[in-house]
């Protein structure tokens, strides 16, 4: 009989049964939360993970509500920034032509501002599969990401989440590109920007003990490609200084810029981890009467449109395609256990915000 019940599916009924409440109210939790107070939901939702409940059935809700399926796209950003991003736009652009072209419905599911990590956005999302992008190593959506039981494909995140498919880019190779470019230009002491390297709100100079906590892969790799080949390739002398800011826009790439070149002031290059930050560290150049590359070098990562207008040396990768294979990838896997690794190209930009180090650089 124990057997019986250990084998039984756990359902909104199992979960009232458990908490002395009704049916309804649980489904309030999930479905109608502003309905019950913080304090009732949070209770529901933990009741449900402790007895192995992962959130309505899509399917069901599909036969309740005669809605289709579709295709979840997970974002740790708002949707105003993500549409605002050019670098995630593009990458959008290719999901929503891979999901038209299968004529499957795209679901966006930013999990940013949620009390609860993002947990019951995605219990109650009713997809059949998920891309999840650019997320940080250890994130409790993602945890909620893997109870549902469906394909994921997991973009620019980590690579060894147990039974997903994985899209990218060789991000440490990638970042060693730029740093040989800017050895054989002679540069011995550079600044790096990069934007949020873990959940901890923090923007200032990073440390060795701080970039080991980082939990976004993308950026610790774009910091540690770039800081480990300079290193190597300069030997004695070579200086790598990183500062971190919390958003990869135009406005934190200035103010990361203004406290470079105040605190580090004999840099002769700042390295960008997206394109955004640097076209900020241009106009804070251009600010400060210093002339781009002859005072200051500054490299880009992506080569969003933006880029090739402002002259900007940087790595480029195929947004767009990035995002037609996460779609391929997850929409074939939708009958299949099967997992994917998929690494995707990238090469060196080199344009006009580049040049010789000169060394006593005018201040």
């Amino acid at each position: 009989m124990s057997s019986d019940v250990g084998e039984r599916r756990v359902t909104l009924q199992s979960i009232a049964d458990a908490l002395g409440v009704s049916r309804t109210t649980v489904s309030n939790a999930y479905n109608r939360p502003d309905r019950l107070s913080r304090q009732l939901q949070e209770r529901i939702l933990e009741t449900a993970r402790e007895l192995g409940y992962a959130g309505p059935d899509p399917i069901a809700r599909q036969l309740r509500t005669g809605q289709r399926s579709a295709v979840g796209l997970v974002l740790t950003d708002s949707l105003p920034f993500a549409f605002n991003d050019e670098a995630a736009v593009g990458f959008l652009h290719g999901l929503a032509t891979a999901c038209e072209t299968a004529h499957m419905p795209l679901m966006l599911i930013p999990v940013t501002s949620d009390r609860d990590g993002g947990v019951a956005q995605i219990e109650q999302a009713a997809v059949d599969s998920m891309v999840v992008y650019s997320v940080p190593d250890r994130a409790p959506y993602v945890d909620a990401v893997l109870r549902k039981n469906i394909p994921v494909v997991v973009v620019d995140g980590p690579k060894d989440l147990p039974h997903t498919s994985w899209a990218g880019l060789d991000q440490l190779g990638s970042s060693a590109l730029t740093a040989k470019h800017l050895a054989d230009l002679g540069h011995r002491e550079v600044g790096v920007l990069c934007h949020r390297l873990s959940d901890e709100p923090y923007v200032g100079h990073v440390d060795d003990e701080r970039l080991s906590r980082a939990t976004y892969p993308v950026q610790r790799e774009r910091v540690i490609g770039f800081r480990d080949e300079f290193l190597r390739l300069v030997g004695d002398g070579a200086r790598v200084h990183v500062t971190e800011r919390r958003v990869s826009d135009i406005p934190s790439g200035r103010s990361g810029a203004r406290a470079i070149l105040r605190d580090f002031p004999d840099v002769t290059a700042i390295v960008c981890t997206c394109d955004a930050l640097a076209l900020g560290v241009l106009a804070t150049a251009r600010e400060l009467g210093l002339r781009v590359p002859e005072d200051l070098s500054v490299t880009g990562f992506d080569d969003i449109p933006s880029a090739a207008g402002a002259g900007l040396t940087t790595i480029w990768q195929p947004l767009a395609e990035k995002g037609e294979v996460a779609g391929e990838m997850v929409l074939g896997n939708a009958n299949t256990a099967a997992s994917r690794h998929e690494t995707l190209p990238t090469r060196l930009m080199v344009r006009e915000t580049t040049a010789a180090a000169r060394h006593g650089r005018v201040r």
